[in-house]
């Protein structure tokens, strides 16, 4: 280890020796997360005990506080681990012994915006997934505070129309709001990427139908095509959760099936595809284990840009009453809430809207970050 006092003093706080040695994008990013992880231990170990094992009247076990826990040390580790990285002396490895990541790694750090990016999404994950030990209040308790009551000490973000914290709404409401960002495009990506790969590969009229039906749901505009199936089937309760994520999920892979086709194309021209080929390996095989997984770098990048896109389009439904319904909350359906109220609480549509462009804006950065360090012709000594 680094006999650095400054590299030591950044094991003690994780971020500070990253500050003091002038690398100031991680810094302030580790710090923030440390701040969060200290916020979180605070606010949460007194009531740790009622979260973990709730009483019956208040709805019985609940899987979210265990999994909020295990994210705690797990944040913790990950924290640490890094900052123990940056005390350790540079290795000084050449660039033709680093791998394919590592070089990406490498170029992703001298991108200060991708960086910046990196960190406000590691801080969305972190704040959602310790929501029951950062949330003050239960977001559907009605009467928590005064009706109407703007932001002060009591409440960070004042109340709503029925007297319940916004903050704590807000919180269990990124949750649902991420979640089917991420879900959404998990399966967008795995579809796409799916459909791409083998409209390239096989060719021919195959390809011929694939592409054009790829070419007529990039035809149909996607809000209006998600508004007409999510008004047609919108089931209650959690169902219409699932529904949210299945609709965007398969509205969204056209993108990335026009991308892996494109490399696909050339990638089954090459050398190690003939082989495979002349192995007698199956075009299930070859497509699962050697053109996809060749191709999956723009995927990456696709995927999260893709998440702030998703985010809009459910905001978008839940602004327009389709989105999750009642009493499920995600930040478009606390915006549609606030419509009726802007001019007087102005607070219950804004605070929501703000998140919105925070996520956006730091998935939109990370994915700019990685297009760049995933592009050869960009990366430098």
């Amino acid at each position: 280890m680094s006999a650095d006092p400054k590299a030591r003093m950044g094991l003690v706080v994780p971020g500070l020796g990253h500050l003091l040695t002038g690398d100031v994008k991680n810094g302030v990013g580790m710090l923030l997360e440390l701040g969060v992880l200290l916020l979180a231990l605070v606010l949460g170990l007194p009531r740790i005990g009622s979260l973990l094992f709730p009483d019956a009247s208040a709805g019985g076990f609940a899987l979210h506080p265990w999994v909020a826990l295990l994210s705690w040390f797990g944040f913790a580790a990950l924290l640490w681990y890094f900052a123990r990285q940056h005390a350790q002396p540079d290795k000084n490895v050449s660039r033709e012994n680093q791998s394919q990541w590592q070089l990406v790694w490498r170029q992703f750090k001298k991108n200060r915006m991708g960086v910046i990016g990196l960190h406000c999404v590691v801080l969305l994950a972190m704040v959602t997934l310790l929501t029951p030990f950062l949330a003050p209040h239960d977001p559907d308790l009605l009467d928590v505070g005064p009706q109407k009551s703007s932001p002060s000490l009591s409440f960070l973000m004042g109340t709503d129309e029925f007297g319940r914290d916004m903050l704590s709404r807000l919180l269990y409401g990124a949750r649902i709001s991420l979640s089917i960002g991420f879900l959404a495009v998990v399966i967008s990506g795995t579809f796409g990427a799916i459909w791409g790969a083998m409209s390239g590969y096989f060719g021919g009229r195959v390809d011929t139908v694939m592409v054009w039906l790829t070419d007529f749901m990039l035809s149909m505009p996607r809000l209006v095509l998600v508004l007409t199936i999510v008004g047609l089937f919108r089931p209650s309760g959690a169902g219409g959760i699932y529904l949210i994520v299945l609709v965007l999920g398969l509205t969204g892979w056209m993108g990335v099936s026009r991308i892996v086709r494109g490399l696909v194309l050339s990638l089954k021209e090459q050398d190690f595809i003939q082989a495979a080929r002349a192995l007698g390996q199956q075009p299930s095989i070859i497509i699962l284990k050697h053109l996809i997984p060749n191709a999956i770098a723009p995927v990456i990048v696709h995927a999260t840009l893709g998440v702030g896109n998703t985010i809009l389009t459910e905001a978008a439904l839940s602004f327009l009453g389709l989105g999750v319904p009642p009493p499920i909350s995600t930040w478009g359906s606390i915006v549609n809430d606030g419509r009726e109220f802007l001019r007087t609480l102005p607070w219950i549509a804004a605070f929501p809207g703000l998140l919105i462009v925070f996520a956006v804006t730091s998935f939109n950065m990370l994915g700019d970050g990685l297009r760049d360090a995933l592009d050869p012709k960009l990366r430098s000594r």
